[in-house]
């Protein structure tokens, strides 16, 4: 079976997680510069078996569409024109690097970092299990 992959893109960092190969349990995986993004997709979709990435989809609370919530419809347009054997979910994002920095407390930078890759493992974590009991 094939793994899935979620993305919590920001202006400065991305955080990444990927699912087990039964589609059951997310996972925090790395968190990357924007600008290494494209590079960072063409190896791990060659080397586990992507064939389903989730974007964090931040709509504001209202449910309206924010700036950044285009950005992430701007992200998957565009990996959608390079990565076109990918299927693209957008996938509501609302609170969860919130939820991720109460997961775990930032102390220094690397937790910083980490963090985000939480974010992106609530996000999966949310997409397979909608997935998985509808």
């Amino acid at each position: 079976m094939n793994k899935i992959l979620a993305l919590d893109p920001g202006d400065q960092h991305i955080g990444t997680a990927i699912s087990d190969e039964l589609q059951m349990l997310a996972e925090p995986y790395k968190t990357i510069k924007p600008h290494e993004l494209n590079q960072f997709l063409t190896n791990l979709i060659a080397t586990e078996n992507i064939a389903t990435i989730v974007i964090g989809y931040p709509k504001t609370m209202r449910g309206t569409i924010s700036p950044q919530t285009q950005k992430s419809i701007d992200l998957k347009d565009n990996l959608s024109q390079i990565f076109p054997q990918i299927e693209f979910v957008l996938w509501d994002e609302r609170l969860t690097s919130k939820s991720a920095s109460h997961i775990r407390q930032a102390k220094n930078k690397i937790d910083r970092l980490h963090q985000h890759s939480i974010a992106a493992a609530i996000i999966l974590q949310t997409f397979l299990d909608r997935t998985l009991f509808n």
